[in-house]
């Protein structure tokens, strides 16, 4: 029978397939021979292609199904701050070097040595340091960690180009540019991992992170290129040295700036949940998670607020069999919310599931807003802290479900979140019991 269907159309399409979203193949069957051939007017074959060889060489398998949204504009960004990064570097090394004794006859190679290891011992105790103090953070605020690490990583390299201008100061300024080189090793290396946990859409962290690392070696090809053109212009000129530096500082800035902006993540932190939840106060709007994380704050803020503790230990929230009462008064949720030292301060159960999580975080938010010094002049006279705590409850009960519902229609993610939860959890008794 398909013999004769095959005689009748001489040419029939068999099958068809498509390599992602770049090309499409058909099967055509001829005379009893199947033909594969490319469907429609796409260009060249892939494989033969400089944009497909480029594209399999430097993008994620897959790409762009495979990946974020965000990822082209987030990965542009990053490579321009990466090859000003790599140029601003070069002008730094080579002071160090100079500062070290490279080209004077006068210097010792122990001399040298010595301050080369004190720069590197140094730099080896502030990584173990700042990671220990701030590495739950890193997940949790990763842009605002990605930026400060490149401020700072240009501050260290400011550091260096000044430091031979100051023999007597030399060692201690490299050292100290050693550990905040440390500090932005620690703090980029972390955020890069967490935004490609956001980044891989078919968990491919791998594939992506190893597509990373070869655009980042090609950037740095290319800034080695141009530092060599470079390097000439600038011996013995400290004051281009210097407006290069600027220069390429300003770029790298601005160019961070564009990278963490770009960057939209669909689950919540502490200050994405707190934007959404005050916008739906007012106006019973939900943020979407590209307007929300276009109003995300990416720089450290230093500004007086209540700060809010997760996952704490019983004893930072009550203090007596009481104040155990005050927290469990209106609250049939598997956490305690108190007021301990001016801070908010919230205790988790071990049954506690990550929507619990979200609303605990929802009524400390709204607490530390009314607690901060704006609110506080109104409230401090009429309720006090637990009757606060209670209404807290009382307005989550009302809301939460219904919040909760159309956040997740608005495209955030519910089954996991970056809020930063301490280890802590705890089973109390009610009164009940």
């Amino acid at each position: 029978m398909s013999d004769g269907i095959m005689e009748k159309d001489r040419s029939v399409v068999l099958a068809t397939e498509r390599y992602g979203s770049a090309e499409s193949w058909k099967y055509v069957g001829k005379d009893g021979v199947m033909e594969r051939r490319r469907d429609g007017t796409e260009g060249v074959s892939r494989g033969n292609s400089v944009i497909g060889v480029f594209k399999s060489v430097f993008l994620p398998q897959g790409y762009p199904e495979s990946v974020s949204n965000d990822y082209l504009q987030y990965q542009f960004w990053d490579t321009v701050q990466a090859f000003s990064s790599s140029l601003s570097g070069t002008l730094a090394t080579q002071a160090s070097l100079k500062g070290v004794g490279v080209g004077n006859q006068e210097a010792t190679v122990a001399a040298a040595t010595i301050t080369w290891l004190l720069r590197d011992g140094t730099g080896m105790l502030g990584r173990i340091l700042f990671a220990w103090q701030k590495g739950t953070k890193l997940d949790s605020e990763a842009k605002k960690w990605r930026l400060f690490a490149d401020v700072l990583n240009d501050i260290a390299m400011f550091m260096e180009i000044l430091a031979p201008y100051s023999p007597a100061f030399f060692t201690l300024i490299v050292c100290t540019a050693g550990i905040f080189k440390s500090i932005v090793g620690v703090a980029g290396g972390a955020t890069r991992a967490a935004l490609t946990v956001h980044q891989a859409r078919r968990d491919n962290m791998a594939d992506i992170s190893a597509k990373d690392g070869s655009q980042e070696t090609l950037v740095n090809l290319a800034g080695l290129l141009i530092s060599l053109i470079l390097i000439p212009l600038v011996t013995d000129n400290p004051i281009l040295t210097l407006s290069l530096f600027f220069l390429f500082t300003a770029l790298h800035l601005f160019a961070n700036y564009k990278a963490v902006r770009s960057v939209i993540m669909e689950t919540f932190n502490e200050a994405r949940l707190s934007i959404v939840l005050q916008q739906y106060l007012r106006d019973k709007r939900i943020l979407s998670p590209p307007e929300a994380n276009l109003r995300e704050p990416v720089f450290m803020e230093f500004r007086k607020t209540v700060p809010i503790k997760l996952g704490v230990r019983l004893q930072d929230v009550v203090e007596s069999p009481e104040e155990l009462n005050l927290a469990l008064k209106n609250n049939n949720m598997p956490f305690l919310l108190g007021v301990r030292n001016g801070c908010v301060c919230v205790c988790l159960g071990p049954e506690a599931s990550v929507h619990d999580e979200i609303r605990a975080m929802c009524q400390a938010v709204w607490l530390s807003r009314m607690l901060t010094p704006t609110s506080r002049e109104r409230t401090k006279q009429q309720q006090s802290q637990w009757e606060m705590v209670h209404d807290t409850h009382t307005l989550m009960d009302t809301i939460f479900n219904p919040f909760l519902k159309d956040v997740e229609a608005a495209g955030w993610d519910l089954k996991r979140t970056l809020l930063d939860w301490d280890e802590w959890r705890v089973e109390w008794k009610t009164k009940s019991n």
